[in-house]
């Protein structure tokens, strides 16, 4: 083989390299490429979970402000049973003091 075959044959498979390299690019893009009904549908879809979010962190909000007014409604209800359960006792301690009074009277009189 001398220089001039040499260099055609290197010409030769450094072309079909080429040719093969740009079908497969070509192929790997026809199969890979995204359509615009595609990026419009990934479009609508990000846009209903942005919406989604939104819905969900107004939720979560409305549900920790309820929760807050709920635990407040609580403490308050629980005070007022404190309140009244000491009145209570403290009126079952004067009617007591009063039973034994009046049962000191009737018996001493």
């Amino acid at each position: 083989m001398n220089r001039t075959e040499f260099i055609l044959t290197t010409t030769i498979i450094l072309f079909v390299a080429f040719c093969l390299g740009w079908f497969a690019n070509w192929l790997f893009n026809r199969f890979v490429r995204v359509s615009h009904s595609d990026v419009s549908a990934l479009d609508k879809m990000a846009q209903s979970l942005y919406e989604a979010e939104e819905m969900r962190d107004q939720a979560i909000t409305y549900i920790e402000k309820r929760e807050s007014e709920m635990s407040n409604q609580l403490s308050q209800a629980e005070a007022e049973l404190r309140a009244a359960m000491e009145g209570l006792r403290v009126a079952r301690t004067e009617a007591e003091e009063l039973r034994t009074y009046i049962e000191q009277q009737n018996s001493g009189g």
